[in-house]
């Protein structure tokens, strides 16, 4: 696939430009660096330390770095990149610091653990192994930290903490007390990263000098964003790339909302380096629109008018699903906001993926 468009990362650079001098000649280290968090951390990291001359160096904990280094070469060649091979439930700094040159401190006081994104079929296929990835990879990643002589740690929880969201709620904020509901398996993503959430704020209190900040982070749009998995927008997309016509599963009544990578590249580097220690942020777009909404809108964004198709109608009374983010907070405390439209991030991700490999229509829609 190809890298991340230089515009975007100009974008990503011309909003955290007074962000970068604590990373300055700093050891940065990440799990879940070949995901699609990941593939923008790594790029933008890299773009910004060439760019500033920050002369920094990331350490990326991966379980297959041969295979990632056949899809990306590019990236993987980058000299300020080191992949390293690991489990992230059971990797060890003695582990990690056996594969780095000679001279390597072995230190590295910033982290991101940002492992086990919601796109993996392992919360549908087996959902203790999702829960014990994501507890179990938390605890090491922490244990890790804390050998490493790590101050600043990241955690991309997400914002299935919160359960189903109260259909008159609009906007979730970081202060609602709701949970996933724990008599059904598929809660085990949203229940882990809770249980992880919980880690941070142990860890925190028993070793002062690490300060963990959590990202709950929403829905998101952009190059790298899986077309073939569980994103109803990478459907829609697949489906225009492919003539169409756009299918939702469902009566296309649920509201989302959608943060371009971009965007989420400066919000993950800001939370980072300036976010409170273990407080949660929620992450991703304020601008909510149902799926129908989303899917006539992914049609308007090609040349070439495509049909968007309902497979049911909705029933009377109920009232629709919701999944949108309050993010006051980040935007109070840390000024971050949402500064590409939803249109706008659609079409710089279409016009990404005409430049990837022909795809084919997708033929199983989303039920939403």
């Amino acid at each position: 696939m190809p890298s991340v468009p230089g515009a975007d990362l100009d974008h990503i650079l011309a909003h955290t430009q007074g962000l970068w001098e604590p990373v300055r000649g700093q050891n940065v280290f990440v799990t879940g660096g070949t995901g699609f968090f990941g593939r923008w951390l790594l790029e933008s990291f890299v773009y910004a330390n060439e760019r500033l001359g920050l002369g920094a160096e990331m350490t990326v904990l991966s379980r297959d770095p041969e295979g990632f280094r056949k899809r990306a070469p590019e990236l993987a060649g980058e000299r300020c990149l080191t992949f390293v091979r690991g489990d992230v439930t059971s990797f060890t700094h003695d582990a990690v610091r056996g594969q780095l040159a000679a001279g390597h401190s072995g230190e590295f006081p910033l982290i991101i653990h940002a492992a086990t994104e919601s796109g993996s079929t392992l919360g549908q296929d087996d959902p203790l192994a999702m829960f014990d990835t994501i507890v179990a990879g938390t605890r090491a990643a922490l244990e890790f930290a804390i050998a490493a002589g790590g101050r600043r740690f990241l955690f991309t929880s997400s914002g299935a903490v919160y359960g189903r969201q109260p259909p008159e709620m609009t906007h979730v904020p970081e202060s609602y007390g709701g949970a996933p509901d724990c008599s059904e398996p598929a809660a085990a993503y949203g229940e882990g990263k809770r249980a992880a959430e919980l880690l941070c704020a142990c860890y925190h209190a028993r070793h002062r000098g690490l300060e963990p900040v959590i990202a709950r982070c929403f829905a998101f749009v952009g190059p790298h964003l899986p077309i073939d998995a569980h994103f109803a927008i990478g459907n829609f997309i697949r489906d225009g790339l492919g003539g169409g016509p756009i299918k939702i599963g469902g009566d296309g009544t649920p509201y989302r909302s959608y943060l371009h990578a971009a965007d989420l590249g400066i919000w993950l580097w800001t939370l980072l380096l300036r976010g409170e220690p273990t407080v949660a942020y929620n992450v991703g777009s304020e601008e909510d629109v149902t799926i129908l909404e989303l899917a006539r809108t992914v049609a308007g964004c090609f040349p070439t008018p495509v049909a968007v198709k309902v497979a049911r109608q909705p029933q009377p009374g109920i009232p629709p699903a919701r999944y949108v983010p309050s993010t006051r907070l980040a935007a109070g405390e840390l000024g971050l906001k949402c500064l590409l439209p939803l249109r706008e991030a659609i079409i710089r991700t279409i016009a990404w993926h005409r430049r990837a490999a022909p795809l084919t229509p997708m033929t199983d829609p989303l039920p939403i």
